[in-house]
This record gives C-alpha cells, structure tokens and sequence, in this order.
C-alpha cells in the first residue's frame, strides 16, 4: 500500500497562505525585492573578487563560494514561490521537491563547513602570520572548499535516498511554503542519521569556531593588536547572524497561527543570504573599497586599460 502511493503521488500542491490573497501579494513584493538584492549583491561580491587583484586572496575566494551558494539556495524555492503567489495553481513536481529538500540540507551544511574554513583563515592569519602563505596556499584553500562542498552534497545526496525510500501518506497536499517530506512509515533510522549528520556536520563546525576566536582573543590581548580583530568582523556577524538564526527557528516556541510559522520561516529562508553581501561590504574594508572602484568606474576603466595594455603585447607575440 505504501509503494502504492508513493507512486501514485507525481506532484504535491504547496498551500502557503492561500485563504489570505492579500497578504501574499504583499509577501510577493517583499521577497521579489529582498531575491533582488540577494542575487545582486552576492554577483557583485563574487564579480569584485575576479576583478580586483587586491581580492584575490584565500578568504575572497571562500567570501565567492558563500555567496555563490546563497544565490542557488534561495533559487532554490523563490522563483517558484514567487509564481505560486500570482497563480491559483500552486504545484511542485514529486521530482522538484526532492532537489528542492536536497538541496536545502546539502547548501545548508556546505556552509556550516565552508563558514569553520574561514574561522580557520582568520586564525592563520592572526595567529601564525609569517605561516600564513604556507598554511592558506591556494590550493590548500581550493581543497578546503572543494571538500567542504563534496562533504555537504555526499551527505545530503544519502539522506535523501534514505528519506525517498518511506512510504509516503497518500494525500499530497503541503501545509506551507517549501517542501517536506510526508512519511507514513518508520523514520527512526533517517531522523537518528539526521541527528548524526546535524551534530557532525554542524555543530562540529561551530565548535571548531568558537574555538578558532578563542585563540584568536588570546593572541589578541596578549600582544594588544586590538585592530587586528576588525579582520575578522565580517565573519564573525555572518556566523552569529546563521547560527543565531537557526537556533531562533528551532528552538522558538510554535506559533498559536500556523501561519505566523510559515511566514517566519518564509523570511528566514529569504533574507538570511541577502545580509551576508551587505554585512562584508560595511565591515571589510578591502571590499568596500572594490565596491566604491566598481561605482566610480575607476576598477573598470584599470581593467580595460590593462587589456588595452596586454593587447599589443600578445599582437606581437603572434605576429
């Protein structure tokens, strides 16, 4: 009967605030603005960092994974949201709504991993200065990252098969904005390996944090270079605002609306990625500075000047 209607089932239809048309044309404008500037200014951070030779540097390129991954996590449902605001028909193919679940968990402990590597960097970098280049090569760096990304997918890819292969209710009907699963049959095996999966690939990784800043403090007020720290400022907010986010949604109490709940974690979903630009462009001060190049036109017009430069150059190495 369960394979019955797991296979029966081809699409579910997501209600989000549905008795309230509205109030979701309001969510629209609001989260059509705040994508806007999500995908905008992670594409700059990530345009800055190729074009400005002063931001090519390990913590820029891992600055570029972050925001790369905040563009697709919120494509990942914010489009199709945006849609299911302006039409009656509010559907997500069975096949949408496994990438969509797999993608939530793989981008989201990515960047718990990707957030401990840059911990790391700032630790290099104040702890073990003259160690810097050997420690945070570019391709100790680029091993980072790419681990950190294979790690985060491997494991969301396995706990999907697990979590796909329930019985799933015969209704397919979902009561909010994003997929979830609606299981029917035993889950004890998939929520201890999701346990599992939290606690290693989470909180290992904050733990590894707190520990990073605690060296980092020490080093600090031992050798009194307090403005050594505003370094590490930006990265710093970007992990108090994640992990403070996710234990807000957690650990609050539920709502008596359920569509209070819905809306919270609406916005939580939304403008989460879209601080993380906002954040390093006020407190790292090299990015600001790219930031203000690229508006005057002053990173441009060097990077046309240096083509107009290496032309001739390699002109005559072909002639």
């Amino acid at each position: 009967m369960g394979k019955a209607n797991q296979t029966a089932v081809t699409e579910y239809v997501l209600l989000g605030l549905h008795k309230h048309r509205n109030l979701e044309m309001v969510l629209f404008v609001l989260c059509l603005g705040i994508y806007s500037v999500n995908v905008l200014g992670n594409a700059l951070l990530i345009g800055l960092d190729r074009l400005d030779p002063r931001l090519h540097s390990p913590v820029c390129f891992l600055l570029s994974n972050l925001s790369f991954m905040d563009i697709c996590g919120t494509s990942s449902f914010v489009p199709l949201k945006l849609v299911n605001f302006l039409t009656a028909r509010r559907t997500i193919s069975f096949l949408g709504c496994v990438l969509q679940v797999h993608l939530t968990l793989a981008l989201g402990y990515t960047e718990c991993l990707l957030l401990a590597v840059m911990a790391y960097d700032c630790y290099v970098a104040i702890c073990q200065p003259l160690r810097y280049p050997e420690l945070m090569s570019w391709q100790t760096c680029v091993r980072m990252a790419v681990l950190s990304w294979g790690t985060g997918f491997t494991n969301s890819l396995l706990q999907s098969i697990l979590t796909w292969r329930v019985p799933f209710c015969g209704h397919s009907v979902i009561n909010h904005f994003f997929c979830e699963t609606l299981a029917c049959g035993d889950v004890s095996v998939n929520v201890l390996l999701l346990v599992m999966a939290t606690a290693v690939l989470s909180f290992a990784p904050l733990l590894l944090i707190c520990l990073s800043y605690i060296f980092i403090l020490a080093a600090i007020l031992r050798s009194g270079r307090r403005k050594a720290f505003s370094t590490c400022s930006a990265h710093l907010t970007v992990v108090v605002v994640f992990y403070g986010t996710i234990s807000f949604m957690y650990f609050k109490r539920t709502a008596n609306d359920s569509d209070l709940d819905k809306i919270i974690a609406l916005f939580y979903g939304v403008v989460t990625p879209s601080l993380n630009p906002i954040i390093y462009s006020l407190r790292n001060a090299e990015v600001k500075a790219a930031a203000i190049a690229l508006l005057g036109g002053d990173l441009l017009s060097r990077k046309m000047s240096h083509f107009h430069y290496c032309s001739p150059t390699l002109s005559g190495r072909i002639g």
